[in-house]
Formats: C-alpha cells, sequence, structure tokens
C-alpha cells in the first residue's frame, strides 16, 4: 500500500502517466480513500457491542422482522475539546489576493475548551413541524477565576473564565447534577410525562457510574428517573456524538473564525443552537444502520460506514424512524454470543 499513496508513486507503479492515472480517478476506476485509524477491539469486546446491538432490538420483533427501539428514551452525552483555530485551514483565494498569515507559538498553546454535550432523538409532528429539536444542552468545563496581576487588557482582580485543563469524575459529577439534569427537565417535552431516561456516555475514567453515592441522591427528580448507562469500550460507533453530531459542529463553528476565548465559546453555543435538527434526526438513523453493521461483522469495526442514500428515502416517503435489522444476522449473533457466554 505504499506505492498507493500518492499519485506519481501510483503512476510509477502501473507504469503509466500521472496524468493517465488520474483520468481513470475521474472515471472513478481508481478511487482514492482515506483510511482512518479504528480502535483495536478484543473478542470480548466484539461480544459485548453484539450484545448492546441486539438489546436495542424490541424483543417481541425477533423471531420475524427484527426492529429496532425507537430510541426516544435515550440520551447520549460525550465531552470534546474545542480549540480556537485548526493546526491547517483550508481557504480559497482570489488570483491576486495575498495568502492569510496564522502563527502560534506551539499547538499546545492553541486556547481550547472542554465542552459536555448532550442529544436526544428529535420529534416530527404529522405536518413535519419539528415539536422538539433533541438538543438538550452543551456545557463548557469552565472556573470563573480573579486576574492576578495587570496586564494591557485588564486589571488585577478581574474575574476571567479559564477552561478546566483536566476533567476528572468531580468536575463530571458537579456538571450532571447541577447543568444536565436541569437542563433535560426544561427541555423534555411535557406531553410525555414522568419517563425513565437513559444517559448513554462512554467508560471514560472521569465518567461516574449509576451507583455513585451522590448521583443516587439526584438521579429521581419530578418524575424523571435518570439511568446511567455505559456504552460498549472502544466503541465511538455506538454513540451518536462521535457518529457525527460533534464533527457538525465543529465544521459549522470553524466557519464562524472565532479570535479569542470568549468568541470560541459563543461560536460553539452558536453551532450547536444553529444546526438544523434534521441533521441530528440523520445521526440517529444512521445509529441504527451502523447498529446493523455490527450485526453482520460479528461485533468487528471493519465496516465502511453506511450512508443508505437517507434523502432520497426520505423524500420517497420511505425512510422509516425504526429501521429493520436482517433477521440473518440476528440469529447468527445470539448464537454466537451464547456459545461465547457458555465457554
Amino acid at each position: 500500500m505504499g506505492d498507493r499513496t500518492c499519485i506519481v508513486d501510483l503512476a510509477r507503479m502501473l507504469n503509466l502517466g500521472p496524468t493517465t492515472v488520474w483520468r481513470l480517478i475521474k472515471r472513478k476506476i481508481i478511487k482514492p480513500h482515506s483510511s482512518p485509524l479504528h480502535p483495536g477491539i478484543s473478542e470480548a469486546c466484539k461480544m459485548a457491542r453484539m450484545r448492546w446491538v441486539l438489546r436495542l432490538i424490541m424483543d417481541y420483533t425477533i423471531p420475524q422482522e427484527p426492529t429496532y427501539y425507537s430510541m426516544y428514551d435515550f440520551i447520549h452525552i460525550d465531552e470534546k475539546w474545542f480549540y480556537l483555530t485548526q493546526k491547517n485551514q483550508r481557504v480559497y483565494l482570489a488570483n491576486n489576493e495575498p495568502y492569510p498569515h496564522r502563527s502560534a507559538s506551539s499547538r499546545t498553546k492553541i486556547p481550547k475548551f472542554m465542552f459536555m454535550a448532550a442529544v436526544a432523538r428529535p420529534r416530527w409532528g404529522e405536518n413535519g413541524n419539528c415539536e422538539f429539536d433533541g438538543k438538550i444542552g452543551i456545557f463548557p468545563f469552565t472556573n470563573a477565576v480573579a486576574a492576578k496581576r495587570t496586564s494591557k487588557n485588564k486589571v488585577k482582580g478581574t474575574i476571567e473564565t479559564k477552561p478546566v485543563k483536566s476533567v476528572n469524575q468531580i468536575e463530571t459529577r458537579a456538571m450532571m447534577i447541577n447543568m444536565l439534569i436541569p437542563a433535560i427537565k426544561a427541555k423534555w417535552p411535557p406531553h410525555e410525562g414522568e419517563k425513565v431516561i437513559y444517559i448513554i456516555q462512554d467508560n471514560a475514567k472521569a465518567h461516574i457510574l449509576q451507583d455513585d453515592p451522590e448521583w443516587q441522591l439526584h438521579y429521581k427528580q419530578d418524575g424523571f428517573t435518570f439511568v446511567l448507562t455505559q456504552q460498549p469500550a472502544n466503541s465511538p460507533d455506538c454513540n451518536i456524538l462521535d457518529l457525527g453530531f460533534f464533527r457538525s459542529i465543529q465544521s459549522l463553528m470553524h466557519k464562524k473564525m472565532p479570535k479569542t476565548v470568549e468568541d470560541l465559546s459563543g461560536a460553539v453555543y452558536d453551532s450547536f443552537n444553529e444546526l438544523h435538527p434534521k441533521t441530528l434526526s440523520n445521526v440517529w438513523m444512521t445509529l441504527q444502520f451502523v447498529s446493523n453493521e455490527i450485526l453482520k461483522h460479528k461485533g468487528n469495526n471493519d465496516y465502511q460506514l453506511p450512508h443508505n442514500k437517507k434523502k432520497i428515502l426520505e423524500d420517497e416517503g420511505r425512510l422509516t424512524e425504526q429501521v429493520k435489522a436482517p433477521i440473518w444476522a440476528v440469529n447468527e449473533c445470539m448464537q454466537l454470543y451464547d456459545e461465547w457466554k457458555a465457554n
């Protein structure tokens, strides 16, 4: 594969001219591909991923047409660093336009904030109107700190917003109890009434578990019951935010070109709120199609991200909210998991 990383090397290997290779690419006889580095998956992790997906399928549908739950009682949370600027920024310039100059003493000196985002599945009315956009909130890990000395930009004692450099369980617990729970209660569709809500998170050390003593004092409020649930290890493809929504936020945020840390925080907030609920809704659909791929590949992650022509299906009225799983893959995974568990 080393001779296939650029057109010149590929042309030399094929004994063709670079222009000929370029024409073959344009005719889609040769296709470019960026190979991402996936998390390593152990056998136990494969079984856990299969089990996770199987539990997303409604039991009574398995004998005939396995169908996923609507997942309307799920909230996915995750954390992400947002940087003030990217290391490389691609732009298009006029022929006589000067090249923009950007500089930083080090990549580690680029200001950044860590945010926790929480999203649910959007709700759509019969007329196609969005009744609930699914965007619970995006919350920065910050501290209010008084300036220690006077500078040209501020005087001593001025309260500044500083990012938390290392997020631990104390920070996460406070964020979930003081910010996440109130946001869910404020934004959840009132007509759905009392509800058990499953908060899906990864296995980061900074995350708390359901049996956390302080969480146990707050997980039941005003008719809501909040249940913390861990997704399988090494499985970002099982989380809505990692699956695509964070990427959408980041893409929109960098278009705003923030100049200061205050601008950065505002740009992230604005990008989160400006994204159309349909974008989030599509990622929830992708999660179900990805779940099918996990079953087909017996828990492995060696699949290509499915697209399934969601826009075309939606325009034709054939895009259902609940995707069906292939019965053969479900049966094979159930048998494989039972055999693995028995051993």
